[in-house]
């Protein structure tokens, strides 16, 4: 029987953000292999399955085991948080298959990313355009990142920041404000969210002058409002402009 790899994305971590599509590719694995952290959230999932667990650090490895699995004609779950093409495992899946010429046959099922669930909680601080920056170097060089940065700043787009913090990290989210800061006005609003829908979920709503007040970690996503973003009631807004349009027509309707 020929083995099949299924990326499946499990969404920010509860249980209820887990699509169908997802549950039951899970629920039809004889393996499923994943970053431990992400397991840990899905334990009544993994009832009688084969599991591979590994820490951080470990995602070629996961990749690897993977395939080893699949080649041998069985149906392996490959456990992704958020959205697996999302800073996640689908890229890399598909780039170990290709060095490894498999005709393994893959299979990404989507799921819900941070940034859309962050900005639920949020309000609707995405409506218009919108960009997403790691701020992790440890795939990506720090001065592209900031080339990165300076250029989704000065186009006035708002910003999500995945991975802004962690201890051997602890300035680059101090240098990403400096850089908003010579584009964007210091009371632009800020959404800063940590572990969306789990059990220690925070979310915060500040400004760009106070948002290193705040608790960031690596489980933190903040989304940075763009020149029209506003708050109100707590949540945070992006106009896409219908109103403007709306009165527009209103006024043509009325010339006419």
């Amino acid at each position: 029987m020929r083995g099949m790899i299924t990326v499946v994305g499990t969404g920010p971590g509860s249980t209820d953000h887990i699509t169908p599509a997802a549950l039951r590719s899970i629920c039809e694995a004889d393996v499923v292999i994943g970053y431990s952290t992400y397991l840990d959230l899905l334990p009544d999932l993994l009832v009688g399955k084969e599991v591979i667990s590994s820490s951080m650090m470990q995602e070629v490895n996961r990749c690897k085991a993977a395939f080893d699995e699949a080649e041998k004609g069985r149906r392996v779950v490959m456990v992704s948080g958020g959205d697996p093409g999302i800073y996640a495992m689908a890229g890399l899946i598909f780039e170990i298959a290709a060095e490894r010429d498999s005709a393994v046959a893959i299979e990404v099922v989507p799921g819900i990313a941070a940034v859309n669930s962050c900005a639920a909680r949020l309000g609707a601080p995405l409506m218009h355009d919108f960009a997403t920056v790691s701020l992790s170097d440890l795939l990506t060089p720090w001065e592209t990142i900031e080339r990165r940065l300076q250029a989704v700043a000065s186009a006035d787009f708002v910003i999500a920041i995945y991975n802004p913090k962690s201890k051997k990290r602890a300035e680059h989210v101090a240098r990403a404000r400096e850089i908003l800061l010579q584009y964007r006005n210091p009371e632009t609003p800020v959404g800063i969210v940590k572990a969306a829908t789990r059990a220690d979920e925070r979310i915060l709503l500040t400004d760009l002058a106070h948002m290193l007040d705040a608790e960031i970690t690596m489980q933190t996503t903040i989304i940075v409002g763009n020149s029209l973003t506003f708050a109100w009631h707590g949540k945070m807004i992006t106009p896409r402009g219908y109103r403007g349009k709306y009165r527009l027509d209103e006024e043509q309707a009325k010339a006419e």
